[in-house]
C-alpha cells in the first residue's frame, strides 16, 4: 500500500500495462476450453485514490458480466476490460475484509473514466453492478443509499436497452429451437454409428441457451 496521499498519487493503470489472458478449461469436458472464463497470466495493478489494487496471475474473470440480450450494446471485453478485471477482483478478494461493495463498485466507475470510457456507458455499467450487488447478502447492506442515482440510469437505460434486449432474446430462443431440430437427427446418427472397436463417430454438440454469453 502506497503512503502517498490523495492529492499526491497518480490515478490509474500503469501506462505499459496490458492484459494477458488464457483459456480456462471447461468445467463440465476438460477437453474443451471455457468460452466464458479466463484466467489472468500477467500481473495487473490498478492506483486508486488511496491504494493500490493488485490482479494476481491465476485469477480467473469473465471480462464484463453482461447478459446475452445485452450484448450488442455492451461486448463482454472493450475499453473497460481492465477495469471489469479490477472489478472481478475486488469483488472477490476484497470485499468485505477491506472495503464494501459500494467501494468496489465506486472503483470500478473510476477505472473506467481513466479508460477514457464515455460518460454514460460507465454510469450504466456502474448501474448494473449496483443491481447485481442486490443479490449479495452484504451488498445489500448500505445499498439504498445509492438507489437514487441507480434508479436515474435505469430510468435514461431502460427504454433504449429494453426494446432490442426482447427482440434479440426472441430471436434467440428460436435459433435455439431450430438447433435441437438439427441437433436430435445428428445425434441419432452418432448413436448408430458407435459400435465397440470401432473409431469413434462425430461428436453431435447438445445446443445450449443461457442468459449469459457462450
Amino acid at each position: 500500500m502506497s503512503l502517498a496521499t490523495r492529492d499526491e498519487r497518480e490515478i490509474g493503470f500503469d501506462k505499459d500495462s496490458v492484459v494477458e489472458v488464457r483459456e480456462a478449461p471447461d468445467p463440465r469436458d476438460p477437453g474443451l476450453q471455457d468460452p466464458k472464463d479466463w484466467v489472468v497470466v500477467k500481473e495487473l495493478v490498478y492506483h486508486a485514490r488511496l491504494r493500490d489494487f493488485v490482479v494476481e496471475p491465476g485469477m480467473h474473470t469473465d471480462f464484463a458480466s453482461v447478459p446475452r440480450a445485452f450484448v450488442w450494446f455492451l461486448p463482454r471485453y472493450g475499453r473497460y476490460t481492465k477495469a471489469a478485471i479490477v472489478h472481478d477482483h475486488l469483488w472477490r478478494e476484497e470485499v468485505p475484509r477491506t472495503i464494501s461493495r459500494i467501494e468496489a463498485d465506486g472503483i470500478f466507475r473510476q477505472a473506467m473514466r481513466e479508460l477514457d470510457v464515455p460518460f454514460l456507458r460507465r454510469w450504466m455499467m456502474w448501474g448494473a453492478v449496483r443491481l447485481g450487488a442486490l443479490a449479495t447478502k452484504d451488498g445489500r447492506h448500505g445499498w439504498w443509499r445509492e438507489a437514487p442515482r441507480v434508479l436515474l440510469v435505469a430510468v435514461l437505460a431502460l427504454p433504449f436497452l429494453l426494446p432490442p434486449a426482447i427482440l434479440v432474446m426472441v430471436a434467440l430462443a428460436v435459433f435455439w429451437a431450430i438447433e435441437w431440430l438439427v441437433y436430435l437427427p445428428l445425434k441419432l446418427v452418432e448413436r448408430s454409428k458407435t459400435k465397440p472397436g470401432a473409431p469413434a463417430p462425430k461428436r453431435a454438440v447438445r445446443p445450449t441457451f443461457g442468459l449469459k454469453t457462450t
